[in-house]
């Protein structure tokens, strides 16, 4: 492990999402406490989604943006609102010069599959929709997010896809949990690894599958058919539950046909990026942005 972040190790709350009301809690303090994004140059502006029921959105507009990112947070299905997510949105617009519409999606176990990703493809219908309004270009509409707000970037890019829906010119997956079967060699092995291991991963998906059968739609690796789809980067971290069924799916998106940057970042563990202090943390989240700003220009 990178030894800037092996320090930091016992400053992580061990969640295990048995109770997720307190973890939300413990999820928002660990988020407040995170060094407030530079927001110069960035407005930025809460909306509601007409939906069913309405999905709060945060706008990041950057001057003369053009692209736009749907933008879908982590905390395993259960944790995490616009709130905690605004140091990383406000980061990845600042970065990209792309527009950051951050999701507060619904979450379970209270809102189980396919709430959220039905609240994500409502936003993206609805950014395209109105993109002469928010001042983008419906062209360069990406997807994105962290952990299993990258997953539902996934899932939203084959739905979008699947239902011949709004184009999707990108999907940004950061570290993505693609698939409920943990059967993987880093599924299989990392017990207790930092901030996400296998337990707390068998938790997050039987919060958010609700007792129901997985499907492609909820479990992007399921899906036997990968063509068609955006050209993506992901990004995995070396000590990782989610890090070789992101590879796998890296692998089977290229041989569908579509281009794939991966990095897989050595001595990383899942959600590392948020010690802003490390070497390694500021090249990650670095990279993301240059990776939005290239994808999207014209």
């Amino acid at each position: 492990m990178d030894p800037k972040l092996e320090a930091f190790i016992p400053l992580f709350p061990r969640a295990d999402l048995t109770d997720p009301v307190t973890e939300r809690k413990n999820f928002a303090d660990l988020a407040a406490a995170v060094p407030a994004p530079d927001v110069t140059g960035l407005d930025i502006e809460d909306r509601t989604v007409p939906a069913d029921p309405d999905v709060p959105v945060r706008i990041y507009r950057p001057r003369q943006a053009q692209g736009a990112v749907i933008w879908l947070h982590g905390g395993g299905f259960v944790m995490g609102d616009l709130e905690t997510e605004h140091p990383w949105a406000a980061r990845m617009a600042g970065l990209s010069g792309t527009v950051v519409i951050s999701v507060g999606y619904r979450l379970a176990p209270e809102h189980p599959y396919p709430a959220a990703l039905d609240d994500a493809y409502a936003v993206l219908a609805w950014t395209a929709e109105h993109a002469a309004g928010l001042g983008i270009d419906p062209e360069r509409i990406a997807v994105g997010g962290h952990s299993a707000g990258a997953g539902l970037a996934a899932a939203l890019a084959l739905r979008a896809r699947d239902r011949q829906g709004p184009p999707v010119r990108y999907q940004l997956l950061n570290q993505p949990g693609l698939d409920d079967r943990q059967e993987t060699w880093s599924q299989r092995h990392f017990t207790d690894t930092p901030w996400m291991n296998r337990d707390k991963v068998t938790a997050s998906w039987r919060h958010y599958l609700g007792g129901t059968p997985a499907t492609p739609d909820a479990a992007p690796a399921r899906a036997a058919d990968l063509s068609g789809l955006p050209a993506a980067y992901i990004a995995t971290a070396e000590l990782c539950p989610n890090r070789d069924e992101d590879i796998a799916y890296a692998l089977r998106l290229l041989q569908a046909g579509v281009s794939v940057e991966l990095h897989q970042w050595p001595g990383t563990f899942h959600g590392s990026q948020a010690i802003l202090s490390a070497e390694v943390s500021q090249r990650q989240i670095a990279e993301l942005g240059a990776v939005l700003r290239r994808a999207l220009a014209e």
